[in-house]
């Protein structure tokens, strides 16, 4: 049979150049049929220039703004009376996250926190202080006395809470009444059993001697209702309170905390911000939001610190924080910290502790269950109500006392509040400062820290 004479155009033999009469066939197309070939553009990278793309937002919540301030209360339709617990469920919580007193609360914070923009605590001289300031200022000089009249007992070494601080908390209930009517304008006396109520819880919790953001919270409070009596003016007061008042508060807390090895409440650890404090970072944040040279990082640098902490709050907190820790290194005993250290500016790292008050104090159910409503900082219609018994006993929280609740997140709490939070939220941990407190005591605080092995 004879083969098909037909042959492909690539098949076809191409005479040989050197030839000689040969002529070269004009080349046939190749077939297409199948198979697209793009044009030679379209197969080259497209190139891009160098230019970084704008960055993602790092946050993509809101930063909190500043509630207007509301008028004054008129305290003649007021009836003054004990503050108590009014958040017993979530459903009391989102009421109160929707209520007037929560705008109240935002707004008296984040204007202390504006009124100390760019400002060290050296441009706020000691003799302008109002005679209210300087009376607040002498009733925490003398607590700072009554706790050095009431040292703590021996437990051996223990480094948990130190029953002594309860007969701390009786002397200044018993000081109090004394206090409050002293002052250059006194208040109502039917409101000093209200007012001071706020000053008593500012110092941690009786029963389970421990502290944290809430109870430091209560001591805004406290100044939120003389501010609210009209005993502090916002205008010429308000950068006082940030930064003469608080440092003072600051100072005798340490030194509270060091006593009696109160301890952390509801703390998260070396993953916290702070075991204790949280407004130190807020206020001090905004009080070097502009500063020519000391910026987030300056917080790695010894000399800073040791330069500027008495100036600067947020620098003050860190260089205690680093005091009390056995070892060395803000990236391994607070890396949080560590981590904001690393932001481009004080703005961000303020408006991150905006975003951080909202969510980590005022909207956290644990801490807010232990807020207190009275008639100054009112709580909104709706709310739970405790029991007359459970109202007497609301400083004490005796022992035995069980809370079970669910958070916003659904998951179940049951408190004891003897025993510090149950294990929802994490076991009963000791005092940070108490383990640097008994290497003091045992000779061995003035060793350097240690590192890390592999740092």
């Amino acid at each position: 049979m004879a083969s098909s004479s037909k042959t492909s155009p690539e098949a076809t033999a191409v005479p040989d150049s050197g030839t000689k009469g040969s002529t070269l066939p004009d080349p046939a197309p190749r077939s297409t049929v199948g198979t697209t070939i793009p044009p030679l553009q379209s197969r080259i990278p497209k190139l891009e220039s160098r230019r970084r793309k704008a960055a993602e937002p790092s946050n993509p919540l809101p930063v909190p703004e500043t509630p207007p301030a509301p008028p004054l209360p008129d305290l003649s339709s007021l009836t003054f009376k004990r503050p108590t617990r009014r958040i017993l469920s979530p459903a009391d919580h989102e009421l109160f996250l929707a209520s007037p007193t929560y705008n109240l609360i935002l707004s008296f914070i984040f204007r202390l926190s504006e009124s100390v923009a760019d400002k060290p605590i050296s441009s706020v001289p000691q003799d302008s202080l109002s005679p209210t300031v300087n009376h607040i200022l002498s009733i925490l000089s003398d607590i700072e006395t009554t706790l050095q009249d009431s040292p703590p007992s021996d437990q051996g070494g223990s480094r948990f809470g130190n029953k002594t601080f309860r007969i701390f908390l009786d002397k200044l209930k018993s000081k109090s009444p004394q206090w409050h009517s002293s002052f250059p304008q006194p208040p109502p006396q039917s409101s000093i059993p209200e007012i001071q109520t706020y000053l008593f819880h500012s110092f941690g919790n009786r029963a389970r001697i421990d502290y944290g953001s809430g109870h430091e919270l209560n001591f805004f409070m406290y100044l939120l209702t003389l501010t609210q009596l009209g005993l502090i003016s916002p205008t010429s007061d308000f950068p006082a309170l940030v930064l003469h008042v608080f440092p003072k508060y600051l100072t005798v807390m340490r030194q509270i905390q060091l006593t009696y090895y109160l301890e952390p409440a509801g703390s998260h650890g070396v993953w916290g911000l702070d075991d204790y404090q949280f407004l130190p970072f807020l206020f001090g944040a905004s009080q070097l939001l502009h500063h020519p040279y000391i910026t987030p990082r300056s917080i790695h640098q010894e000399l800073t610190l040791e330069e500027s902490s008495q100036d600067f709050i947020y620098l003050n907190q860190v260089a205690f924080v680093n005091s009390t820790k056995t070892v060395k290194g803000l990236r391994w005993h607070s890396p949080m910290l560590d981590d904001i250290s690393s932001s481009k500016n004080w703005s961000k790292i303020e408006a991150g502790m905006r975003r951080m008050f909202v969510s980590e104090v005022l909207k956290k159910l644990p801490v807010m269950q232990h807020f207190l409503f009275g008639s100054l900082i009112p709580a909104v219609e709706g709310m739970s109500e405790m029991a007359p018994k459970e109202n007497e006993d609301e400083d004490e929280e005796l022992e035995g006392d069980i809370e079970v609740f669910d958070d916003t997140e659904g998951k179940r709490h049951v408190h004891q509040q003897s025993v510090g939070w149950g294990d929802c939220c994490g076991i009963k941990v000791p005092s940070s400062l108490a383990a640097a407190e008994e290497m003091r005591k045992r000779g061995l605080g003035g060793q350097p820290l240690r590192r890390i092995p592999f740092d």
